[in-house]
């Protein structure tokens, strides 16, 4: 007799628990630097985090804050930036590379 064996559909949303979780997973969509995956991390994370009150937060819509962050939406960074604050997050910039560049000045 065979035992009948359930999948439930994976969602990263369900792996999300610590700001670590949620730090790295945003460190490697960035690090693939798709915007559009980039994006659809983000709205992830604002899903796991509840998405209506983060659209509440920003002053959207869920649905306008959903299809911005659906990874075909184009917010704007104004928007972006609003985002990520309201989640508690912040962006930061790094050097692509670790080799040495001439400086701007030249010296």
């Amino acid at each position: 007799m065979m035992m009948e064996v359930q999948f439930r559909r994976y969602d990263t949303v369900n792996y999300l628990k610590t700001e670590d979780d949620i730090a790295n997973y945003l460190d490697a969509a960035m690090d693939d630097g798709d915007p559009a995956l980039i994006l659809a991390a983000l709205g992830d994370v604002a899903r796991a985090r509840n998405l209506s009150q983060l659209a509440r937060d920003i002053g959207m819509s869920r649905q306008g804050l959903d299809k911005a962050l659906s990874g075909t939406g184009n917010p704007s960074l104004v928007t972006v930036l609003k985002i990520t604050q309201a989640l508690g997050l912040r962006l930061s910039f790094q050097p692509a590379h670790t080799s040495s560049h001439p400086s701007a000045t030249g010296a």
